[in-house]
């Protein structure tokens, strides 16, 4: 297993992501952002689909349709796939802010990557 916010994680996400055909072909991006992290990691990532191509990006991307806060562990939960977007709603765990349909389009593409990962 790579660490989480490497460049191996990088390479290792955007190949699952390859895989993922969006619902739509409507673009998005929504940005994950914690601030409790390592000093030495970022402090942000950016899921994209343009073009009905999903792919994740360091840092934060100002045109975002939508925002997603949590904490960095939280964040490496989701990711790694212990940690079930739903349930993490439903417990309150990440703050969403936007887009409704960037989210959901995004959950639904990062649930398949995780998953094919």
């Amino acid at each position: 297993m790579v660490d989480f916010l490497s460049a191996d994680w990088f390479r290792s996400m955007n190949e699952a992501l390859e895989a993922v055909t969006p619902e739509s072909a409507s673009t998005w991006r929504v940005v994950f952002e914690w601030a409790d992290g390592p000093s030495t990691l970022p402090h942000a990532m950016t899921l994209s689909s343009i073009e009905r191509s999903v792919a994740i990006t360091l840092g934060d991307h100002l045109a975002a349709d939508a925002l997603v806060t949590m904490s960095y562990v939280d964040a490496k939960s989701l990711f790694d796939g212990s940690l079930e977007p739903a349930t993490a709603l439903r417990e309150g765990r990440f703050k969403l802010r936007g887009d409704t349909e960037a989210i959901v389009a995004m959950a639904n593409a990062l649930r398949s990557a995780v998953a094919s990962a």
